[in-house]
């Protein structure tokens, strides 16, 4: 009897083991497998009577494939391929879903799956909407630079022409030549602003970053814009200093700082206050500019941090405005890993929120992980590969990738950087 259960417990053991061997990415094949299967690009191989024999999750996401059925203009680039064994690029538009994302559109290509059998094409697809996104988003830029650029353009071509007939008389030459300046400086102004805010949009990283002290920010942007508060007889108020520390580039975020007071003295009533005020909340840093101005309107808030947008067009002209200020703002703070926010209500003013993580001397900056690869070492691919030839000889079986050699290789952890 004690013959027989440890027998029975042998088998049982041996069972179990095989179950948990089962479970383990161990051949080529299940490399293969797992490989496709959490791909993030689309894959799916199709026979020539349309039929999917193999596809990914990635695939049903984007709509590649539908319950089992190719979609219809993927179809159509496959049976071209089929005909001329060419291979070529896709783009379609998939089926809409709900999403805080949506997938507007879809780039791949159609190939041959091996040019010595023809039975079965393979698509490769990837989510292009991003591309198309940004695609549109120039085009909308490159329209509102033309359409901006014309009006300091014409004026200084119509001042030109009338200094050029009056270049007798001193008094209209003076007149006319500061009006001229004033063009030139709102023109050199809108181009200074437009290649700090593709730069900021574009990617390029924003230059080393080092440790800043707030108070030092608000005090550097307060002086920038002294004069301009002068001028129309505004006080800026500011509380005490926090002795906060941020990382960041200290000329981007004064200039944040400066364009939120240089528009809240633009849209305040002479003779009324602007303040500024710094507070830290846990590991974050923020700054408040408060204007008792004539206020936003709902409608306008929920545009106010688009390029070229202006709350009140005839004022913005008489400011010298260019109507890019504030998205630099949240360009900015985006690439500071920051954020900026708007409270306003009509006819009591506005105030403008930006929140920065704050620096604390040996607290690391924790950002989130992703998937770290594991990758076999050198000995042990070499050994899958032989095993892999051997068994399409058909000499023996293949080999578990874990039973050739030992794996030296650890996984790697990437070391945390800064937010750029």
């Amino acid at each position: 009897m004690w013959v027989y259960r440890k027998r029975v417990q042998a088998q049982r053991n041996a069972r179990t083991q095989r179950e948990l061997e089962g479970n383990r990415v161990s051949t080529v094949a299940q490399v293969l497998h797992f490989a496709i299967q959490s791909s993030p690009d689309a894959v799916a191989v199709v026979d020539r009577k349309r039929n999917v024999v193999l596809s990914n999750p990635r695939a049903h996401e984007l709509g590649l494939v539908h319950e089992r059925n190719l979609n219809v203009e993927a179809w159509r680039m496959v049976e071209r391929v089929f005909a001329d064994q060419e291979p070529r690029e896709l783009n379609f538009l998939p089926p809409p879903r709900r999403s805080n994302r949506p997938v507007i559109a879809v780039a791949g290509q159609v190939q041959l799956l091996s040019l010595a059998d023809d039975r079965f094409a393979v698509v490769y697809a990837t989510d292009n909407s991003e591309t198309v996104r940004m695609e549109s988003a120039r085009r909308d830029f490159v329209a509102n630079v033309s359409h901006e650029l014309k009006t300091p353009v014409g004026a200084i071509s119509l001042l030109v022409e009338t200094l050029m007939s009056v270049r007798d008389d001193e008094e209209a030459v003076e007149y006319f030549g500061s009006k001229l300046i004033i063009e030139v400086r709102r023109m050199n102004q809108m181009i200074t602003e437009l290649i700090s805010l593709s730069k900021l949009q574009g990617a390029e990283s924003l230059p080393d970053l080092e440790v800043l002290s707030i108070d030092r920010v608000i005090e550097d942007a307060i002086d920038r814009c002294r004069l301009a508060a002068e001028a129309r007889n505004i006080e800026l108020v500011k509380d005490g200093r926090s002795g906060a520390m941020v990382k960041g580039d200290k000329g981007l975020l004064v200039t944040s700082v400066s364009n939120l007071l240089t528009n809240a003295i633009n849209y305040s009533p002479e003779g009324s206050p602007v303040s500024i005020s710094r507070e830290v909340h846990n590991d974050t840093v923020i700054i408040r500019v408060t204007d008792r101005g004539i206020g936003i309107s709902q409608d306008d808030q929920k545009r106010v941090f688009e390029r070229f947008f202006r709350v009140d067009k005839a004022r913005s002209r008489d400011t010298g405005g260019t109507g890019l200020g504030l998205a630099i703002v949240k360009h900015v703070m985006a690439n500071h890993g920051g954020s900026v926010s708007l409270w306003s209500r009509l006819g009591t003013g506005s105030t403008f929120t930006l929140e920065l993580p704050r620096f604390q001397e040996g607290k690391a900056k924790e950002l989130p992980s992703g998937e770290i690869p594991v990758i076999p070492d050198a000995q042990r691919l070499d050994n899958a590969g032989k095993a892999y030839a051997a068994s399409k000889d058909g000499t023996h079986g293949t080999t578990p990738l874990d039973a050739t050699a030992p794996d030296t290789t650890a996984p790697r952890t990437t070391p945390p950087h800064d937010a750029q």
